[in-house]
């Protein structure tokens, strides 16, 4: 029997009060959230702690959205990433998506959206380590 582990989302984005009011509304909804202000905290955090999936806003001081997205998926590369953007240009959802991103939202965004889209990549996180597991399951079988 495999135990569901409860979905851990870390928000990344400089603006404070966006961070404040998302993570107080996923605590109430039964979410833990961690959240970062900059690329470099999100990094930081990614090795302290086991984050399922990362909702990472594109434009940001410092390291950006984009380069965060890269550097999680060298390091964390089980790590869904969900790319939250308040310019809405199609160029930069289309990069992240092709760096890796899972899916992308655009600010504002309710609450619903977040949390189906964080589902949605929970789940396929969870489907790919299921995979990986009986994989490693076969190959350690005798023949």
């Amino acid at each position: 029997m495999v135990m569901m582990v409860k979905m851990k989302l870390m928000l990344v984005d400089d603006e404070e009060r966006f961070l404040q009011t998302t993570a107080k509304m996923l605590t109430r909804l039964g979410y833990e959230a961690v959240t970062a202000s900059s690329g470099m905290e999100c990094l930081q955090k990614l090795e302290q702690d086991l984050i399922h999936v990362v909702i990472l806003d594109v434009k940001m001081p410092g390291l950006d959205g984009l380069e965060t997205l890269k550097r999680i998926k060298q390091q964390f590369p089980m790590v869904e990433v969900i790319m939250l953007t308040g310019h809405a240009t199609a160029e930069s959802a289309v990069e992240g998506l092709k760096s890796g991103a899972t899916d992308y939202l655009v600010k504002p965004t309710d609450i619903e959206a977040l949390v189906a889209k964080a589902e949605a990549a929970y789940q396929k996180r969870v489907d790919l380590e299921s995979k990986i597991r009986m994989v490693e399951a076969f190959k350690s079988s005798p023949i």
